[in-house]
């Protein structure tokens, strides 16, 4: 109790305070000393205010703490009413935002409490002739409500546009806060000039905000998506006269920062960054705000109509959050522009090298930031489309392929692997995506990967091959998920470099092997994928690929095998057998590795002892997407699935998604059995004849074998007339080659696109708090209390 004492200056009241005798609510001296002290910070707040002491409050004088959160919240209602405009009013307002901060998760830890802010608090009502009316308000309203006055407040959070006395100051109930938004942007042109007070009062508010929405950390996983956060809804709904002004300032405060400042070198060590915590803060609460799941409503409609303002003010058909509804309705090209170049810009940031360490500020936010670009993405159609229609999409592929390079070999960091391969699969659905692909790669950002000459198609292949080849363990479950985005870009690759056709033909070789094929139920899914995207080279874009022919004809043996993949009951177990002698997963030996790139440092795994969250599962890939076909002239139309149709794998549909689910992260136990030689068996399975012949019958062997047939003599031909074993002019010659009227019919081209569903919601609501967790620790706001949306494990 000591340091209550420091707080509030005498220890009688401390006693007073933790004592089961309640204290009157009218006793306005005592509850004035927790808020009238002038130089505390939120740090000081959660020093002076030990856990153990608020849950004491909370356990043994319950009415104390009832009466502390409301007299907290008058207070915030007044300083609302007011304006705000003495500083000793500021400083009482600051001063409960840091308090509620405190207390607020020891209030939603426990479920007996959970309900309390939702209650009315009688006599709470802000006086005034309709006492009544407003005593109908929750204290959770009355809350939400005072910060977002408090947001848009003259002198304290925004600049005030009268130069006047405090006599004639602006009214906060007439104010415009439309006129005030933070930052130019999204629907404002004009940029007001920084403040770093204002700054740092509006970061301290909205981590009340993100407080206030953290209750979703206590309670469990959940696939009921009706499930919604109450303290969201309220706060974006039509009740929040500020919604649309405080989304822009949000979006636009993020998408408008720049780090690098005025590239001074090392001007962040001399200036202290007022900006970053506040975006940091904007982009926290504005993924939570936008937490909203597409699958179970009609998805957020696009009204083409374009008037001057940037969301239209016809109601639109649409979800009743607000802020996702006005993400969806964004629509000017050069908004999108804004946001485009803004992500990007910040994504791209750690990639920045320069001559000198250190010199170029690092922002931390990137998780936040992908969140935010994939709400977007998936929100706002147009706005998908206007990121694939220039090669501005490549300057957030390249930041996610570092970041997945990066992340490869560290435990802690899996839900960034997912998040990054995630809108990776959404992009890849759009045609645009793999024709962007082609572009010449000629930025060099120093990554772990073997130094190569090509385009953005090839560094896609050459970082998934690493991923797959030296990535932990626990990404098992998102080799699927790889392969799928390669052949989905696959039928408009132009041209491979060797070296990443040398990859795709090692991975094949990997997954092949009798021991994978055997070991799991769906291990023989990788293979049909890989010849999936030969086919569609091989079929749509032979001229240019050369190399990748070259690849195959060399490894021809790999393809005879698997046409020849014993069934037999001994076979099968001798091809188990082998797995026994081979400890490592995938053997990195015949890959070529060859040198990384000059200035790269390799994949580091996370250090022992670093905290991470807990993911539920993501659906497999089945469930992830659906099946669309593209005709001629490059539409698409989507393939009902029908109960009968067996998938082209071979398999009913279902087969992915038994056993193992995706990347939950479970026992110990399960965890051991997840190695890849028993990618996702549940124990009890054992492969069979039946099983095998099932699906190698449908092996799409077919265009390979046939080519096989024409080139392979040819070839051997060449060497032996001009003794060569030089493979330029081997690539000279299947460059001229042409296997037109040689090959089987072209096959459709099968997307797989992503489509929304509750079982990712689900998963990007726990990612998404579990960065906030981890994210804020200074202060720790729920650092030690009893969350339950996931689990905090050490690696």
């Amino acid at each position: 109790a000591d340091d209550w004492i420091l707080w509030n200056g005498s220890s009688a009241s401390v006693t007073t305070f933790v004592s089961p005798q309640p204290v009157e609510a009218t006793d306005d001296a005592f509850w004035d000393q927790f808020w009238a002290d002038t130089a505390t910070s939120v740090q000081d707040v959660f020093a002076l205010v030990p856990a153990a002491e608020i849950r004491a409050v909370r356990e043994e004088s319950p009415s104390n703490l009832a009466t502390l959160c409301y007299k907290a919240v008058e207070k915030l209602v007044q300083g609302a009413e007011s304006g705000c405009h003495t500083e000793k009013e500021r400083q009482i307002v600051l001063n409960c935002c840091r308090l509620l901060t405190r207390i607020l998760p020891y209030i939603f830890e426990d479920p007996d409490w959970r309900g309390f802010f939702w209650s009315t608090v009688p006599g709470a009502g802000r006086g005034g002739g309709d006492e009544d009316d407003e005593n109908a308000r929750p204290l959770a309203e009355s809350l939400l409500l005072a910060v977002t006055d408090l947001l848009f407040c003259p002198d304290f959070t925004v600049q005030s546009h009268r130069r006047s006395t405090v006599d004639t100051a602006e009214d906060i109930h007439s104010i415009d806060s439309c006129e005030y938004i933070w930052e130019a942007g999204v629907g404002f042109a004009h940029s007001p000039q920084p403040n770093y007070i204002h700054d740092l009062n509006r970061t301290e508010l909205l981590k009340l905000l993100l407080t206030c929405f953290s209750e979703a950390m206590y309670l469990p996983p959940s696939s009921d998506s009706s499930n919604t956060n109450p303290w969201v809804q309220f706060f974006c709904s039509t009740e929040n006269r500020h919604a649309l002004p405080l989304f822009t300032s949000l979006l636009n405060v993020v998408c408008a920062y720049d780090p690098v400042g005025y590239g001074i070198p090392y001007n962040h060590l001399l200036f202290s960054d007022y900006r970053e915590p506040l975006v940091e803060e904007a982009a926290q609460v504005l993924i939570v705000t936008l937490d909203y799941d597409s699958s179970t409503s009609s998805s957020p409609t696009v009204d083409g109509t374009t008037t001057g303002t940037a969301m239209d003010d016809v109601d639109p058909p649409g979800p009743d959050n607000l802020f996702v509804n006005y993400l969806s309705r964004i629509h000017r090209e050069e908004d999108f522009q804004f946001i485009l170049k803004g992500v990007a810009r910040l994504l791209s940031n750690p990639l920045v090298q320069t001559y000198l360490p250190n010199s170029a500020k690092k922002i931390q936010f990137h998780q936040e930031l992908l969140v935010l670009f994939w709400k977007l993405c998936d929100f706002n159609k147009k706005f998908l489309f206007f990121v694939l229609k220039s090669s501005d999409v490549l300057d957030i592929l390249v930041p996610i392929l570092y970041f997945l390079n990066d992340a490869r070999a560290d435990q802690s960091r899996v839900g960034l692997m997912h998040i990054g391969v995630f809108i990776l699969l959404l992009l890849s659905g759009e045609r645009n995506f793999g024709v962007r692909l082609n572009k010449p790669y000629s930025v060099r950002v120093p990554m772990d990967i073997p130094v190569f000459t090509g385009t953005h198609a090839d560094l896609l292949i050459i970082v998934f091959h690493k991923i797959i080849t030296s990535g932990h363990q626990r990404l098992q479950p998102l080799f699927d998920c790889l392969l799928t985005i390669v052949v989905n870009v696959s039928p408009y690759l132009k041209s491979l470099s060797m070296v990443a056709a040398n990859k795709l033909l090692h991975l094949l070789e990997a997954f092949s092997t009798t021991w994978f094929l055997f070991s799991a139920v769906q291990n023989h899914h990788l293979v049909f994928f890989l010849l999936e995207v030969f086919n569609n080279i091989i079929q749509y874009q032979f001229d240019g690929n050369s190399n990748l022919v070259y690849a195959v004809i060399r490894k021809r043996n790999v393809f005879h095998q698997l046409a020849n993949l014993p069934t037999d009951s001994q076979s099968i177990q001798k091809g188990l057998q082998r797995k026994k002698k081979t400890p490592e997963p995938i053997s990195r030996t015949n890959s070529q590795d060859g040198v990384s790139m000059e200035g790269s440092r390799p994949a580091a795994p996370a250090e022992p002892g670093t905290l991470k969250t807990s993911l539920v599962a993501t659906p497999g890939i089945d469930k992830l997407t659906e099946k669309s076909q593209v005709s001629e002239d490059g539409t698409m139309r989507s393939l009902e699935p029908e109960a009968s149709q067996l998938s082209p794998e071979g398999n009913p549909p279902a087969a992915l998604s038994d056993g193992e689910p995706w990347s939950g992260e479970a026992s110990h136990s399960r965890r051991d059995r997840r190695r890849l030689s028993s990618a996702s068996s549940s124990g009890q399975w054992t492969p069979t004849p039946d099983w095998v012949m099932s699906w190698k019958s449908k092996l799409p062997l077919q265009t390979i074998m046939r080519l096989l047939q024409v080139l392979v003599p040819q070839v051997e031909k060449i060497c032996i007339d001009k003794g060569l074993t030089d493979e330029s002019e081997i690539l000279k010659f299947l460059q001229h080659g042409t296997l037109v009227g040689l090959l089987p019919v072209p096959h459709p081209i099968l997307i797989r696109k992503y489509q929304a569903n509750s079982g990712t919601a689900m998963w990007f609501r726990t990612y998404m708090w579990g960065v906030i967790y981890l994210r804020n620790v200074d202060p720790p706001i729920w650092y030690d209390t009893d969350v339950k949306l996931f689990e905090i494990q050490r690696v």
